[in-house]
Order: C-alpha cells, then structure tokens, then sequence
C-alpha cells in the first residue's frame, strides 16, 4: 500500500462514526481544493473542513462500503457506498438549515484523493448523486418528473 492509499483510507476513517475534524484538519494541505457535487468548488483547508464537518452533523454515525479502492501514483480512488441516519441538521448552499429527517441514506460515491510532496491531500474529488440522497431524505418534491 502506497502512501495516496494510506491517506485515503484515513481520510475515509475520518468521515466515519464517529467523525474526527481534527484528523481531517490534518489531512488537507492548506492550500487544497476539492470539488463536490453539493459545495461546488472549495478553496482552502478550512473550507475543506467545514464542508465534511457539516456533512458529519448531518450525518454523525456514518460508514463506508467500500466497492472498489485503487492507487495510481499519488493518486488514490474509492467507489463505495455511503450510509447512515439524517440525525443532524441539513446545511443547504443558501445558508439555510433544514432539520434532521431521522431517515436513512446509503448514497453511491466516487472520491478521489491527490497527494501532494508532504503526505496531504492536494486535490480531491467526490461524485455522488445528489437527487438519490434528497429523495432518501424526503426531501424532494413528490410532483418530480420520473
């Protein structure tokens, strides 16, 4: 196991129950960006941070399954699944908070984890859908096209 692996796996440890910000904090290179299919494009560790600690609210007793896990290079990708209870608050792009629906996701994902020279992460990438996870929450519209 090569080092992008060994991050990546902390990294996944981190965002799981029960979540540690601090180990994330870690993680991320100060200058890091992620891009993710509900926060957009984030610059910078902190912002990083907030976005899995807000997810970690929402969701504090979350687990992965992981479906498959590769290295190449610095380069670390998982495909999995993502599950657990909506105990938390929602925190919306708007800046609204929507309460927690005490409903139960398991979300398909994709991440992927850049390691830059010192052992953080650089780059990261997540893809998940996004209607699959509003619909588990009952948060979708019910007159929604098929």
């Amino acid at each position: 196991m090569g080092q992008a692996r060994e991050v990546m796996d902390r990294l996944t440890e981190a965002v799981t129950a029960p979540p540690d910000i601090k180990a994330l904090n870690e993680l991320f290179a100060a200058d890091a960006i992620a891009v993710t299919p509900d926060g957009g494009e984030l610059h910078g560790r902190d912002n990083i941070v907030e976005y899995w600690r807000q997810m970690t609210d929402a969701i504090p007793e979350g687990t992965f399954e992981s479906v498959h896990s590769y290295e190449i290079g610095n380069t670390a990708i998982d495909e999995g699944f993502f599950s657990g209870r909506n105990t938390g608050p929602i925190h919306l792009p708007s800046g609204e908070t929507l309460p927690a629906t005490q409903r139960e996701i398991r979300i398909r994902g994709i991440d992927l984890a850049t390691i830059d020279a010192d052992g953080r992460i650089a780059d990261y990438r997540l893809y998940f859908d996004q209607l699959d996870f509003l619909g588990q929450l009952g948060l979708l519209p019910e007159d929604l096209p098929a």
